[in-house]
């Protein structure tokens, strides 16, 4: 029998048919997968154009903690599905560096993203909730301190006193300090003129005689350049290359090998935000927030050790001379901060409360920087 080829056109009807219907298939299919999508990025533009703002000001002026945070808040919009969006301002956009704590508790500010320590004034406890002199000195024991042992429940309960949500913290890196004279020993620190960020790291340094003062870090470098300082104490060593210190100093001071600052090895920041603002957010968005708060810190304080790598070249490429303290300078300093830690921690319930986790932590087999004989004749009156 002869073989008869079918061709796709109207003088063969069956072929059109099945054609037809083929092409009708297609049709309803795409319609409807059209009529899937349409509304899916409908809702996403919608959701975006409807989306909550929080306005959010660092305290970085520049350098790769800026890079990051900017980054990190670019990026939320797209994470949340349009449903928050993090709208990022510079160290002094909107208020000065110690004027954010009042912004977000009136509402010029839904959020900050400061040194926790900026608060020491107002709020002791603060001095807790950031590293201080010879107390705990690793990145993770900060964790186990705020998601272990209750520290976060404690922060969040003292911030709320100022109508204020504390979401979590954020992790930076050891302080260095940059000098135009060499630091080689506790004595080297007498009578310099010091920039350091207030509370117990400044009454440490008073201690050691050293004269001095508080400053934001946007002011550091031009306090340096006209000698209003001759010392100062930063952050580490990417953020304050990028600011241009080794162009104003000569030296890098720095605690003995492995021990980068004994005065603040784990330089803490935080996300802090309105408390009506945070009671405004649906439970899922601040799920969201709190777990991108945790992914932030780990980045940040990853990215910025890394950079710091880079930045340990230029200084040596600048001529920048390290220096660092002995264990002798390490005993002298400890013999100065404990009977501050009890002054601290003996200025309000909060702060009392925060320490005493610390201290019995510190005293526990697990970091034994602490032990009975070093704290002998101190006590902590509110606990």
């Amino acid at each position: 029998m002869k073989k008869v080829n079918a061709k796709k056109t109207d003088k063969n009807p069956e072929v059109t048919k099945t054609t037809r219907r083929k092409f009708l298939k297609k049709s309803v299919a795409a319609g409807v997968g059209a009529a899937v999508a349409a509304p899916t990025l409908f809702n996403i533009r919608t959701a975006a154009a409807k989306g909550t703002t929080w306005r959010i000001q660092t305290s970085w002026g520049g350098g790769i903690g800026l890079d990051i945070f900017k980054n990190w808040c670019n990026g939320i919009q797209e994470k949340s599905g349009g449903e928050l969006i993090f709208k990022p301002f510079t160290a002094k956009d909107v208020v000065g560096d110690f004027q954010m704590f009042d912004a977000v508790k009136n509402g010029v500010l839904e959020g900050m993203n400061p040194f926790t320590l900026y608060w020491a004034g107002r709020m002791p406890a603060s001095v807790f909730f950031s590293s201080y002199p010879l107390g705990l000195r690793n990145p993770h024991e900060w964790d186990v301190f705020y998601y272990g042992l209750g520290g976060i429940e404690l922060a969040r309960e003292l911030f709320a006193q100022h109508g204020m949500y504390y979401v979590g913290p954020i992790h930076h890196g050891p302080n260095i300090i940059h000098s135009k004279v060499p630091i080689r020993s506790i004595d080297d620190f007498r009578g310099r003129k010091m920039r350091v960020p207030g509370g117990m790291v400044a009454e440490l340094f008073t201690a050691a005689g050293a004269k001095t003062t508080l400053l934001p870090g946007s002011e550091i470098f031009p306090a340096l350049e006209k000698g209003t300082i001759d010392v100062a104490d930063f952050v580490g060593p990417a953020v304050n290359y990028a600011l241009g210190f080794h162009q104003v100093t000569k030296y890098i001071s720095m605690g003995p090998a492995g021990f980068m600052s004994i005065y603040q090895p784990v330089d803490l920041m935080d996300l802090t935000v309105g408390m009506k603002v945070w009671n405004a957010l649906p439970k899922h968005l601040k799920t969201f927030v709190e777990m991108e708060v945790h992914v932030y810190s780990d980045m940040h304080h990853a990215a910025i050790q890394k950079a710091d790598q880079e930045a340990w070249k230029g200084f040596e490429e600048a001529g920048s001379v390290v220096t660092r303290l002995g264990e002798d300078d390490v005993e002298a300093f400890t013999k100065l901060a404990v009977p501050l830690w009890f002054k601290w921690a003996n200025k309000d319930a909060g702060a009392a409360r925060a320490f005493k986790i610390q201290l019995d932590y510190m005293m526990s087999g697990s970091l034994s920087y602490a032990n009975p004989d070093m704290i002998k004749g101190q006590t902590l009156k509110h606990v």
